[in-house]
């Protein structure tokens, strides 16, 4: 068989390719790529990559990571921030870091985290006054990173370190797509992002530092994340580094905080748009919870709740763009793909075929509670997937879940009139600006 040519999408210039339509509006250019091939070459400045636009293809990446590494600008922009944890290392130490964390997401404890999470999603939502407005992004932000402080370390965290460690996230998320998209020689300027990426990197990199020093003589097991990675041990003995927790900290850190924050604030402002939802999701809150907290307990009856976080999750998917380098020289599909080869695949652009979804721009939880809900659900990536799937997965699911059965129990969220709302260009695909009043409900 000849390997047939891979296409480039229309609309690239000189020296920066597809740099601008990127800047612009790069969901609108990944959307528009699959009519052009399975496979679709676009040019971030003077570099190539090649995008997956084909689901069956994109399977094949997932599960061959060996030869589709992770690498490419997004995963050397990611490094900076987050060092080599298990989101950004390389297949070489991949297996053995899995191994090693897997029991810290392990079913057994997670009834634990959920008691946690529960214990912080009520005291925040109890906090909330009528008619107060809200910064969702923040607020989502601050419940997700108090519980993902008391689960990685048990300690609280005092409020300005957080308030400060949260700021540093928000850059750090914020600054890895826009310096992917950027030739690295421009690292070298000392341009206000460039000197903020450089300020938040080490002041979260010190905090997290000194957090695991300090436990480093603790022998106790605390029921966290950090007491399972210090207790960590290979079958010969060896456990992680320092170097090795403090990567690993401050990736599920970032990826705890960050990634369930954005797809809450999606959802409500997906449920103010769409009040028959809300009505539904109310009224099963009410019949299972009758006004109390959720609990674990609860997450088989809160199927209304749990399609609407999975409709979310495939409407915007946080993490969004992802880029692998090909290890060896390979076939995908009809094409021959070489060593060296930069490959990205997108979750959104998956998610919005509509080969795949009927209607993909429509907000319809009840997608997952039909016949086809299945076969559709092959295609649904937002945690990535083969061994590399996100390992957190679980437990990000559980904690948006909990977050929204309990806050629909008291409140409704309405978004401020004439409030135009946008989707950020940053690593996490989150709404920019996003204000809501809360409405007690009675």
């Amino acid at each position: 068989m000849v390997a047939s040519p891979i296409p480039t999408a229309p609309g690239a210039l000189p020296l920066v390719g597809h740099v601008v339509p990127l800047l612009r509006d790069p969901l609108r250019l990944l959307k528009s790529l699959p009519e052009h091939g399975d496979l679709v070459r676009i040019g971030l400045g003077p570099a190539t990559v090649v995008v997956v636009c084909d689901p069956d293809l994109t399977r094949q990446v997932l599960r061959r990571d060996c030869v589709f590494d992770k690498g490419g600008p997004l995963y050397e922009r990611a490094r900076e921030a987050m060092g080599y944890g298990l989101t950004t290392c390389p297949h070489s130490a991949h297996r053995r870091q899995r191994r090693l964390l897997q029991p810290a997401f392990g079913r057994d404890r997670l009834p634990g985290y959920a008691d946690v999470m529960t214990a912080h999603i009520t005291a925040i939502t109890h906090s909330w006054r009528d008619g107060q407005i809200l910064d969702v992004n923040a607020e989502t932000k601050r419940l997700t990173s108090a519980v993902t402080t008391a689960t990685l370390f048990s300690d609280t965290m005092p409020d300005p370190l957080l308030s400060h460690a949260l700021e540093d996230v928000s850059t750090l998320v914020d600054g890895i797509m826009r310096r992917a998209l950027m030739p690295p020689l421009l690292d070298r300027l000392p341009t206000p992002g460039n000197r903020a990426f450089a300020r938040a990197r080490a002041r979260l990199h010190a905090l997290l530092d000194k957090i695991t020093a300090d436990r480093r003589g603790d022998t106790a097991d605390h029921g966290d994340l950090l007491s399972a990675l210090l207790a960590a041990r290979d079958d010969d003995g060896c456990g992680l580094t320092d170097a090795d927790i403090a990567d690993q900290i401050i990736t599920f850190f970032m990826a705890g905080t960050e990634t369930t924050a954005t797809t809450l604030a999606w959802v409500l402002y997906l449920l103010d748009r769409h009040p028959g939802i809300a009505d539904r999701l109310h009224s099963e809150v009410d019949t299972v919870l009758s006004g109390r907290p959720a609990r674990h307990g609860d997450l088989p009856d809160l199927q209304v709740t749990g399609r609407i976080i999975t409709e979310t999750l495939r409407l915007y998917p946080p993490g969004w763009f992802v880029t692998r380098v090909v290890t060896e020289d390979t076939d995908l599909g009809e094409h021959r793909v070489r060593a060296g080869t930069t490959i990205a695949y997108s979750p959104y652009l998956i998610h919005h075929r509509p080969d795949l979804y009927s209607d993909p721009e429509r907000f319809d939880p009840d997608r997952w509670g039909s016949a086809d809900a299945e076969s559709s659900g092959s295609a649904l990536i937002p945690f990535g997937g083969g061994p590399r799937k996100c390992i957190g997965d679980v437990f990000a699911v559980t904690l948006a879940t909990l977050t929204l059965a309990t806050l629909s129990t008291r409140w409704r969220l309405h978004t401020l009139p004439g409030h135009n709302v946008r989707i950020a260009r940053s690593a996490a695909l989150h709404p920019r600006s996003l204000h809501m009043r809360l409405t007690a409900r009675t």
